[in-house]
């Protein structure tokens, strides 16, 4: 640094080197040493002071940005600017480093220089000394770094809280992001040996700062401005288009395929968006993965979501599910103008939401009627409602969701029966069967029985995988519990959990939440012999299905989409005739009654 400095400072014009100071000490004083050094210096000439380490990086205009807030606001001590590398100020995820490419730090900044000043500025717990404007004012106050830190690091921190302590407030700054290639000025080993050193020291002399920093990182008051640079930088990363979901916010197994893929996606892309319809915070949630985490925010405003997601030139867009969302034909209708020219567009179908308003295909007497085309059209679960109050039709449903499934690029469906039941909706739709994998090994457990083991005749007992819902089979399980009470040698058990609307008698154990790897301790404890998928909708694809199959045993099911599809393949599937009536426990009974294990 030095002789960049000499070389530097001799090309100045006069007027220039007569404004510029390079003080070179005698010998190495340390950073703590060289920084009150300067500091000194600072409080004989009355100016604020701008703390820069030699491993930042300042774009074009930052001075003015980050002194501002000094200016016009007397309480403020610090200000710190955004980072790659700057702890509860980096980006794109608190407290975690990224590396940057040349030019990508600036094409970041080019986005917080367009933030509004006073909107995008934070209180925080102390400041971060990498690029750290100090009011002078306060400096006066404590004039120096104490030099218990040594060559560096919490040294600020300490100042900071001492200044705190005086009615100082120290400020996040959104509007300027810095790009900091942290711990090249100690190297990244000796780094962590001064950093564990000295925050013992900060710890003991201020006991509360650590949980100030917790809470800081809990609430996040920089979330927009650490959201939309986070944005900002994917959109630098320009090897192939920037996949952006569309996603519920009510987990399942939409959101287990959308965890695989977008592991997927920061392996090979480097980052992944998802906008979350009605999520708890608010109407759009936008998250954004990186592999240094997740950074989330919401919003009630379209046109924001909109506006954050500009930078983002080069797009892939996915439609996941939107079920839950106050006005689904906004949805569509957001996918295609999101749509720019190049850009993918491709369409999940993990439910039927796209077809109807009963994702499921239900009708209002919770019956499956076959595909829902508009022969269905009077049925009131077929019927929706906007936020205005204004009626929906399934022909008007179906036209606006249409908009999209033939604008589409790619329409995925995990099962042949999905791709009919699309089909007769949608008949000139381009599909694409692609079951899903398994997400867990399961243990072949027939296998693993003797042959005299087998030869045994047994008591049923049946047992139903998953958890319950109506449309997962609940009602199915409670009419069959009970009937099952009067028939010998037949019994019942639940691996997993039902909705607390439907009461299972005594006899019946739930045993509640499971795991793959433990199905062959449940099978012995339970003396499982049976499965049991009680759905009564056609699934766009059931993992538990293909779990149970996996196990040996043999498994039941209706004739009913995705898991009659997988169990007809399986020499242990038996798939049931479908009673659209509903006489569902009597139909399964029987079957179960006319058993015989091969």
């Amino acid at each position: 640094v030095r002789p960049y400095l000499r070389q530097w400072h001799a090309g100045l014009t006069a007027p220039e080197q007569a404004a510029v100071t390079v003080i070179e000490n005698p010998e190495n004083q340390g950073f703590v040493g060289s920084v009150n050094t300067g500091l000194t210096w600072a409080l004989e000439h009355g100016d604020h002071v701008v703390l820069i380490n030699s491993d930042a990086f300042l774009p074009p205009d930052w001075a003015s940005r980050l002194l501002a807030p000094l200016w016009t606001r007397p309480e403020v001590s610090t200000v710190t600017p955004m980072s790659n590398d700057a702890e509860i100020f980096s980006v794109p995820a608190i407290c975690q480093r990224l590396d940057l490419k040349p030019g990508q730090a600036e094409a970041i900044d080019t986005l917080a220089r367009q933030f509004s000043p006073e909107a995008m500025i934070a209180p925080a717990p102390t400041g971060v000394g990498f690029c750290m404007a100090m009011n002078i004012n306060h400096l006066r106050q404590v004039p120096q770094l104490d030099t218990v830190f040594g060559r560096g690091y919490g040294e600020e921190v300490d100042w900071c809280q001492k200044l705190q302590a005086l009615g100082g407030v120290h400020l996040g700054l959104g509007g300027l992001f810095v790009e900091h290639r942290g711990g090249a000025a100690f190297g990244s080993v000796e780094k962590q040996r001064l950093v564990t050193h000295n925050n013992a020291i900060i710890s003991g002399r201020y006991p509360g700062y650590d949980r100030s920093v917790q809470n800081f990182i809990r609430d996040d008051p920089l979330v927009s401005p650490r959201l939309a640079l986070a944005l900002a930088w994917a959109g630098t990363l320009g090897t192939s288009p920037v996949p952006i979901y569309m996603a519920h916010s009510l987990g399942g197994g939409a959101d287990l395929y959308l965890h695989d893929r977008i592991a997927g996606d920061l392996k090979t892309i480097g980052a992944a968006v998802i906008i979350r319809v009605a999520g708890p915070q608010g109407r759009w949630q936008l998250d954004v993965h990186s592999p240094q985490g997740l950074v989330s925010g919401a919003t009630e405003s379209r046109a924001l979501v909109e506006q954050l997601l500009a930078p983002l030139t080069s797009r892939k867009l996915i439609y996941s599910n939107a079920v839950g969302d106050p006005d689904p034909l906004e949805v569509p209708a957001l996918l295609l103008r999101l749509k720019q020219d190049g850009d993918q567009l491709e369409v999940l179908f993990h439910d039927f939401f796209p077809i109807s308003p009963s994702f499921t295909l239900l009708n209002a007497a919770g019956r499956y009627l076959g595909p829902v085309t508009l022969d269905q059209a009077e049925d009131p679960a077929h019927h929706s409602t906007r936020p205005d109050g204004s009626f929906v039709s399934l022909a008007e449903w179906q036209a606006a969701w249409g908009e999209m499934i033939y604008a589409a690029d790619e329409v995925v469906v995990f099962s042949q029966d999905s791709a009919q039941q699309v089909k007769a909706t949608y008949p000139k739709a381009s599909i694409e069967v692609r079951p899903h994998q398994m997400l867990h090994e399961v243990p072949n457990l027939l296998a693993a029985k003797t042959s005299d083991q087998r030869s045994v005749k047994a008591p049923m007992v049946v047992a139903v995988l998953g958890n319950l819902n109506e449309i997962k089979g609940a009602g199915v399980l409670a009419d069959l519990a009970r009937k099952v009470k009067t028939v010998p040698d037949l019994s019942l058990v639940l691996i997993g959990n039902i909705d607390p609307m439907f009461v299972l008698p005594k006899s019946v154990p739930v045993h509640g939440d499971y795991r793959v790897k433990d199905l062959p301790g449940l099978v012995t404890r339970y003396g499982i012999t049976v499965w049991l998928i009680p759905s009564i909708w056609p699934e766009t694809f059931s993992y538990t299905t293909h779990e149970a199959l996996a196990t040996g045993l043999p498994v039941y099911c209706f004739d009913l989409g995705g898991q009659a599809e997988a169990a007809a393949r399986a020499e242990n599937g038996h798939v049931v005739d479908f009673d659209r009536d509903g006489a569902f426990a009597e139909t399964m009974l029987k079957a179960f009654q006319n058993h015989k294990d091969p």
